[in-house]
């Protein structure tokens, strides 16, 4: 391994490293971390709180909310079952205060895990000045191998009056819930948001370009998900965009469409239109990286970029920018790296995911139409299931649970599995198992049912 003080083409290096990771978000530190383990020595970059978007301003501190919202959900079927509740608003900022509490506790986790591991923390900004280097609070860094892991940052549109509205970064410093919230977007961070807000108690409206949210998805879970948040109240304005956001008399917001329509007025106007990759003025010039036509850093299969010796992973690649892609994604190259095991790296196929809306979703491989474009309508053969779950049996609300299992071939092999419905974020982890071990709908078939249960549905269809 690299020693401090050695000589490199005839200057003296302040600081040499086998590994440089830029960005301390879950990607960069389960690379630098795995990296270290087998022994590199090993330096990671980062100006802002460790843990990056997901513990920060994403799934974590999301999952707190959702979860907040799931209790105002229980609370209005508690009457249902019997329980006489008097229910006294709700504290936004006590809920706030501490889950901001038990982020900083995460955030100190990790930088004490950072130093168990023997990894370097360096606090600053770090700027790539060749291919093997790095500039940071004037301190100059080589490594024979570089990793950039910036991830990305909210979207915010191109319009007059835009800096009014607020991010997904935005929504976890407000220290009080908005009564009236429109929310710009059709993707996941739009309809999670959104139910949090209308769980809560907020009236929420959501604005999409299209017909459907979760255009990326299984029609199926777009369709079901708007027909459950219009059930709670949520209203859909659709096949529009937005113009111009303006302050209205009384000093609400005012949303301007296209055509020059106006909604209501609104206490909150949220962007939710997708993220963009954080690669400015991070030496990608200096050190000769390319990014690809959507202006993500470009890598091949095994997260290297074009110039020898670094690479890029996470959300700053623009390929499935989830918090457990980076992670594996990061590990797996310490370990071909480090690790001896040349050939280590990840599969993009078959990555599960869930979205918390409400009611929750979880997918796994092909959409249905995808299958059939990718296999041929004649190979494809697609199972769905649709009902009340036992919960609501007893509840005035009625929240259905809608499933499709995908599959192809004579041997009906399950190449997709999506599903919407109250318990999906818990169940979709282990059916992602048996899709990626090949699973077909015999192998389904001829797992028992665990009943009663909305999961046993998967394993009963005809």
């Amino acid at each position: 391994m690299a020693a401090r003080g050695k000589r490199l083409a005839g200057l003296e290096v302040a600081n040499e490293y086998d590994l440089a990771v830029i960005g301390g978000g879950s990607g960069g530190l389960a690379c630098a971390r795995r990296a270290a383990e087998y022994g590199a020595r090993v330096v990671l970059v980062e100006s802002g709180r460790l843990g990056g978007t997901c513990v920060n301003v994403g799934c974590v501190p999301k999952k707190v909310m959702w979860n907040a919202s799931q209790i105002a959900e229980a609370l209005m079927d508690a009457p249902d079952y019997g329980f006489r509740v008097q229910l006294d608003g709700h504290d936004w900022l006590a809920l706030k205060n501490r889950r901001d509490a038990y982020i900083a506790r995460l955030n100190d986790i990790y930088e004490r895990n950072l130093a168990n591991s023997k990894v370097e923390l360096v606090r600053g900004y770090a700027r790539l000045t060749g291919p093997r280097s790095l500039e940071t609070g004037g301190r100059t860094i080589h490594a024979r191998h570089i990793v950039i892991a910036t991830g990305g940052r909210p979207t915010v549109p191109a319009v007059p009056g835009s800096e009014l509205g607020i991010t997904s970064d935005d929504f976890f410093e407000l220290t009080a819930q908005p009564r009236r919230v429109v929310i710009v977007g059709s993707g996941y961070v739009s309809v999670e948001l959104g139910g949090v807000f209308a769980a809560l108690g907020s009236a929420v409206t959501i604005v999409i370009r299209g017909e459907s949210v979760l255009k990326h998805f299984d029609s199926m879970l777009g369709t079901a998900c708007m027909r459950a948040m219009r059930e709670a109240g949520v209203q859909f304005v659709t096949n529009t965009w937005p113009e111009a956001l303006e302050v209205g008399a009384n000093g609400a917001l005012e949303l301007v469409l296209a055509g020059g329509r106006r909604l209501p007025e609104a206490d909150c106007v949220l962007w939710a239109i997708g993220r963009t990759p954080c690669v400015e003025d991070i030496g990608l010039e200096a050190a000769g990286v390319k990014l690809n036509a959507y202006g993500y850093i470009e890598t091949d299969p095994y997260q290297a970029t074009n110039v020898e010796g670094i690479y890029a992973i996470g959300d700053v690649t623009g390929r499935a920018q989830l918090t457990p892609v980076a992670i594996a994604a990061g590990r797996r190259l310490s370990d071909r790296l480090f690790g001896n095991q040349p050939g280590r790296r990840l599969d993009y196929e078959n990555i599960p995911t869930v979205i918390f809306s409400h009611p929750p979703i979880g997918t796994v491989g092909l959409t249905e139409a995808a299958a059939r474009d990718y296999f041929g309508d004649e190979n494809v053969k697609v199972y769905t299931s649709g009902f009340v779950p036992m919960y609501h049996s007893v509840t005035s609300r009625k929240v259905r649970c809608e499933m499709k299992l995908v599959t192809t071939g004579p041997e009906q092999r399950v190449v997709g599995v999506h599903v919407i419905g109250e318990g999906a974020d818990e169940m979709l982890q282990g059916f992602a198992v048996a899709v990626r071990m090949g699973a077909t709908k015999r192998d389904f078939d001829d797992t028992v049912a665990i009943h009663p249960t909305s999961a046993e549905e998967l394993v009963t269809m005809r």
